[in-house]
């Protein structure tokens, strides 16, 4: 077997050794777990897909249609809507434009969460009220926007009602409320953004239903650009008052984007079990049917191309014509990029026009974008006071959860969050191993382990010739890192002088560390694109989070490892760095009978991710809805086994000072009891470290 290339499987140090040699992987490791998450989303939107497709040929799109509305409506949530109460509306401003006019308002979707609408209005002399409205959410976009005031105007001067608001992040709501770092912090809590963006889109209509001078009898339209789009399909499948429907350059089937192409989505659309529950585009789309539809597109939009909107729009086409609909159903291909352009908002006009019964009006297709304005902000500004955001309610929830945890066995709860077998039983691996390199008395071997088909685990043994206990770390900068050069690992053991207290030693990469760190997308070139936020979205769509499957693979290294002759199974201590600290003490929380678990330089809490301003921690470590049911701290308590705690750290990875760290964990009393070291330089880590192991039996 030959040495295989350096800076992907093996820390140079070791692979240096003459004869020293490595397992072949199945795959290249760096596209491994890429590869691998792919396919099972693919597999997952395929069986949503053949759900769909049986429904339609057996002429049950209604019944579907409920299934998808009470799925959605069960995973985004409580959301109150369909009254005005509690909206607290208050108007900020009015202003006279060139053939329409425009209203500020400031209203409550929920206590606190304000939505700045600017409301666009017809010229009364022109057509008088009252009006046939649209609720128009916007995307990654604010308000002020030529995609988002252009086509209001269109509405307005074509005697419609238009509402915009900015979403998140966007506009005038941009402090603490940035979709990829505020939003991926609803994971923790169980909550997702979404249920905000949908319920702005919502309350909107609320407020339109309290003016005198709209008309919502028949109902209402909801059109967007973008994430703005989808925002109205969503609002549109949970409420039977948006009657009439066009989204623009909204999404396509999730196989193309976000999972084959890598595309670096943020986390709303991606809630928790949305591809597990069905709850892809297509089927919220077929979700609608009889609804008057109007699909639109650009054919030279970038991201989401235009052949795979026909694709997605064919598959919708079918759903109507078993509906009954097909009349209802039309997709509009415009000449542009992703935008929303005046010759898309004169489409949706005509499309209302002709559902709403509107008489003719003479002239309003001459419109064009040289005769429409683009408005200063201070004309659209409502200038909310931002004391609501994705943070400040992230942090209500955290608290909210601690106060209201359901109580039950923290073990319990790391068996449902990992998603482990009923019996809870891990089967052993498969592995393949290279020959063993001869050190001083002890056997260093490199192995591939397969938790599962498409994943093989990069890990280093050390057998040391005789039956002994074991260690068993897990690294998230790599299994070698505490090996090589004299680190703490090796202390541990030890590698010599040789003692009666000598452990054996399995270090091992779990999927997406170490030499399966990802290589990254092309999409990753972007400021919000990166390999953990996509491996944290996509993998918690599918309702099985990167967290979750570490903890599989490492409950299988220590399944493993139990079979190896000569290691004493009662006798294995579970250890780690980092995020693999988090996994080591959840191992040990599944598997109660190791002898015992230590934790390095690891995050204090799940809770301080989601309350401090900022954090560096990887979002892959966001192990959705852990903060219903247990933190750390109460983890810690919780295991049957002694436990030490070196160096819990903060949200920005910095020490917690040692009377902070004892008032965090001053509540963790463990049986086996829990040693606690805060803010030690590296020498002392070591030292606590080796001196915690070689004290066990």
């Amino acid at each position: 077997m030959r040495l295989i290339a350096l800076g992907w499987f093996c820390a140079a140090a070791a692979a240096a050794q003459p004869g020293f040699q490595l397992p072949r992987p199945a795959a290249d490791p760096r596209t491994m777990f890429r590869e691998y998450l792919i396919q099972r989303s693919v597999t997952a939107l395929e069986r949503s897909a053949a759900r769909r497709r049986q429904a339609i040929r057996e002429g049950r799109v209604g019944d579907y249609g409920r299934a998808v509305r009470e799925a959605l409506a069960a995973s985004l949530g409580e959301m109150r809507f369909g009254t005005a109460a509690g909206l607290e509306a208050r108007l900020v401003s009015r202003h006279d434009r060139p053939g329409y006019r425009v209203e500020n308002v400031l209203f409550q979707s929920l206590p606190g969460w304000l939505v700045n609408a600017s409301v666009y209005l017809p010229r009364a002399e022109e057509f008088p009220p009252p009006w046939r409205a649209v609720v128009m959410p916007v995307g990654h976009s604010g308000k002020f926007g030529e995609d988002e005031q252009i086509p209001a105007q269109v509405l307005a001067r074509s005697g419609y009602v238009a509402v915009t608001f900015d979403p998140p992040m966007f506009g005038e709501k941009r402090a603490g409320n940035d979709h990829f770092r505020d939003g991926a912090r609803g994971y923790l809590t169980g909550e997702t953004p979404q249920r905000l963006f949908v319920l702005d889109a919502l309350r909107t209509l609320d407020y339109l239903s309290t003016r005198a001078d709209v008309d919502l009898t028949r109902g209402a339209g909801m059109s967007g650009l973008s994430g703005g789009g989808l925002t109205a399909i969503y609002a549109a499948v949970l409420d039977g008052r948006v009657r009439w429907v066009a989204p623009s350059c909204f999404g396509t089937l999730e196989t193309e984007h976000p999972v084959r192409n890598g595309y670096a989505l943020c986390p709303e659309p991606l809630h928790f079990g949305v591809y597990r529950d069905g709850l892809d585009v297509a089927a919220l789309l077929t979700a609608l049917a009889p609804r008057p539809l109007l699909m639109m597109a650009g054919r030279d939009d970038a991201v989401l191309k235009a052949e795979w909107m026909s694709r997605l729009a064919g598959e919708v086409a079918e759903a109507y014509r078993a509906a009954g609909a097909t009349d209802r159903f039309r997709f509009f291909l415009d000449r542009s990029g992703h935008a929303y352009t005046v010759a898309q908002a004169l489409e949706f006009v005509e499309w209302l026009d002709r559902w709403t019964g509107a008489p003719p009006r003479p002239g309003r297709e001459r419109l064009r974008r040289e005769m429409l304005e683009l408005a200063p902000r201070a004309v659209l500004e409502c200038r909310p006071d931002g004391s609501e955001t994705l943070f400040s309610l992230a942090n209500r929830q955290a608290e909210g959860r601690a106060a209201t945890r359901l109580g039950r066995p923290v073990r319990d709860a790391v068996a449902e969050l990992a998603g482990l077998p009923p019996n809870r039983q891990t089967p052993v691996p498969a592995h393949r191993a290279a020959p063993a390199f001869e050190l001083w008395g002890q056997q260093l071997q490199e192995l591939l382990l397969t938790p599962e088909p498409g994943i093989e685990l990069p890990a280093t043994w050390i057998g040391i010739g005789k039956r002994a206990g074991a260690v068993l770390y897990f690294d998230d900068r790599g299994r070698w890192t505490d090996l090589r050069s004299g680190g703490p690992l090796g202390a541990m053991i030890p590698l010599f002088p040789r003692e009666a207290s000598a452990r054996h030693l399995l270090t091992v990469d779990l999927r997406g560390w170490g030499d399966t760190a990802p290589a990254p997308a092309p999409y990753e070139v972007v400021s919000w694109g990166a390999p953990d936020r996509w491996f944290a979205y996509l993998s918690a769509a599918l309702g099985d989070p990167v967290f979750a499957m570490r903890i599989r693979d490492g409950l299988a290294a220590l399944a493993w490892l139990r079979t190896r002759p000569a290691v004493d199974p009662a006798r294995i201590l579970v250890g780690g760095h980092g995020g693999g600290a988090l996994v080591a003490l959840h191992v040990a929380a599944a598997a109660p009978d190791v002898e015992g678990v230590f934790a390095r330089d690891f995050p204090a809490s799940f809770a301080a991710l989601v309350r401090a301003p900022d954090y560096t921690w990887s979002q892959d470590l966001f192990f959705p809805r852990v903060l219903r049911h247990y933190d750390l701290p109460g983890l810690a308590a919780s295991l049957r086994v002694p436990v030490l705690l070196v160096n819990p750290l903060d949200a920005r990875k910095q020490p917690l000072a040692e009377a902070r760290a004892r008032m965090l964990y001053g509540g963790a009393t463990a049986p086996a009891g829990v040693a606690l070291h805060a803010a030690l330089e590296e020498s002392g880590v070591r030292e606590a470290l080796v001196e915690w192991v070689r004290k066990r039996r």
